[in-house]
């Protein structure tokens, strides 16, 4: 998923203003809930959250929301929001990973409050940054004393953020040989192209999931295989030659994963699956 912005960059960050959130996630600034709730429905003012936040030095540097079909809930539907500190004068350098915080809210019924730690490594200082990993998430019912709640989630997501910030380094010192790295592309290949039976139907193979897309991803470490599985599970852009129904050759290539939902649910899923390897090669 994108909620890349200029604003994001590693070399020349700065935080969204609320104009340019506006623009982009409209449904941040909903001070109350959507039409079709109940009166039990407590909104939460993601816009009153955010000040909050900054105030403790998190700052927006990225943000989207999911589109609606019903009319008039694009003011209140899910949108997923990117918080990093932008203060703390650490310098970062390509393929550097760097923790964040992920929060997910919406006032319309779709999504629950969540708090959520995220590892991105930084592909290049002012363009892609691929997310690599969901470590910790807190959720906050829409009731009580929100945004007490919310700053002291921030600190619990984020020291798990810090603590598996070991992971580059210790997977990186973990050589999967050939057996290994294909189960991993095998179990990400099921995760992102299997039905909710477990069948696959495209002609997309396990194995172009471990074709590497940069010379920085060379190598057969478990750290350098998971990115590069997990880029192009959840970038897509993969090509392949399958059959239609009459048999006839059909070109396909896969899709990018944009839904913020199924982008989440993929990312926990691959980041389980690196863990597991992990331990497999003896990771404490």
């Amino acid at each position: 998923m994108s909620i890349y912005t200029d604003t994001a960059r590693f070399d020349t960050g700065r935080a969204l203003t609320e104009d340019e959130m506006r623009k982009v996630a409209p449904s941040i600034f909903a001070l109350s809930a959507h039409e079709s709730r109940s009166e039990r429905f407590q909104p939460i003012p993601t816009i009153e959250i955010l000040r909050g936040l900054t105030k403790e030095g998190f700052v927006p540097v990225g943000a989207r929301q999911a589109t609606s079909r019903t009319e008039g809930k694009a003011e209140f539907t899910k949108h997923l929001i990117r918080l990093r500190r932008i203060d703390d004068g650490k310098t970062y350098n390509v393929g550097d990973t760097v923790c964040e915080i992920l929060l997910k809210n919406a006032n319309d019924g779709t999504s629950a409050y969540e708090l959520m730690a995220g590892l991105f490594r930084i592909r290049c200082l002012n363009s892609l940054v691929a997310k690599t990993g969901k470590v910790e998430e807190i959720k906050v019912r829409h009731s009580g004393d929100v945004q007490g709640k919310v700053i002291d989630g921030t600190y619990t997501v984020l020291k798990a953020a810090e603590q598996a910030l070991v992971a580059p380094q210790d997977w990186s010192n973990m050589q999967l040989n050939r057996d290994e790295r294909e189960i991993l592309a095998r179990s990400a290949h099921l995760l992102r192209f299997g039905d909710s039976s477990g069948e696959v139907t495209t002609p997309i193979k396990p194995e172009q999931l471990l074709t590497q897309r940069r010379s920085g991803d060379l190598g057969n470490d478990l750290w350098s295989t998971w990115n590069v599985v997990q880029e192009n599970a959840i970038k897509g852009g993969i090509r392949a030659v399958g059959r239609d129904d009459l048999g006839r050759p059909r070109r396909v290539k896969s899709r990018a994963v944009t839904g913020i939902d199924q982008d989440i649910r993929l990312n926990k899923a691959l980041w389980l699956l690196g863990e597991e390897m992990a331990k497999l090669k003896g990771a404490r």
